[in-house]
C-alpha cells in the first residue's frame, strides 16, 4: 500500500491543526496509509511514497527540525527524485517557510511538487482547513 507520510512541527498548535485537515483531506482516497508525525527521519522520508510538510516561519525561516531533517536527508543522499510533496503552514508576519521547503524539496531532491502552498495567518480559518483538505486531497490523487 503507497504511504502519505504527512510531517509537521507547531509552537502554538495552528500548523497541527492544518496537518490535521490536510490528513482528512488525504483520507478520502482509498488504499493509502497515512503517516502523520512531529518529526521524522530521512529513512522516513526515503521510504514514503510522498511526502507533505507543515511548516510555520519564525523569523523569516522555517524551523530548526525542519531544517535539520533536509539537512540531514541531502547528506545522506536520500533519493526523493519525482515522489509527489506539498506544504502548508502558518505565520504571523510572513510566511515564508513552506515555500522554502517547497524549494529545497523541488532544487535538492527533485520531487514533483504540488501546489499551491496553504498558508493562514495566525489560527487558520475554515476556508484555510478546506484549503488543506483539498491539498491533502491532491497529494493522495497523485500518489495513486
Amino acid at each position: 500500500m503507497p504511504t502519505l507520510l504527512l510531517i509537521y512541527n507547531t509552537k502554538t498548535g495552528n500548523t497541527e491543526l492544518m496537518a490535521k485537515a490536510v490528513e482528512e483531506g488525504a483520507k478520502t482516497a482509498k488504499g493509502l496509509a497515512i503517516i502523520l508525525n512531529y518529526r521524522a527521519t530521512p529513512l522516513q522520508l526515503r521510504d514514503a511514497d510522498a511526502v507533505i510538510i507543515g511548516v510555520p516561519t519564525y523569523n523569516h525561516h522555517m524551523t530548526l527540525d525542519i531544517q535539520s531533517l533536509l539537512e540531514k536527508a541531502a547528506a545522506a543522499e536520500v533519493i526523493l527524485e519525482d515522489k509527489p510533496a506539498a506544504a502548508f503552514g502558518s505565520y504571523g508576519w510572513s510566511g515564508e517557510a513552506p515555500k522554502e521547503v517547497l524549494e529545497i524539496l523541488q532544487n535538492k531532491f527533485k520531487m514533483r511538487i504540488i501546489e499551491p502552498v496553504v498558508l493562514a495567518k495566525y489560527k487558520p480559518d475554515q476556508k484555510a482547513l478546506e484549503d488543506c483538505r483539498e491539498l491533502g486531497k491532491k497529494v493522495a490523487e497523485a500518489v495513486l
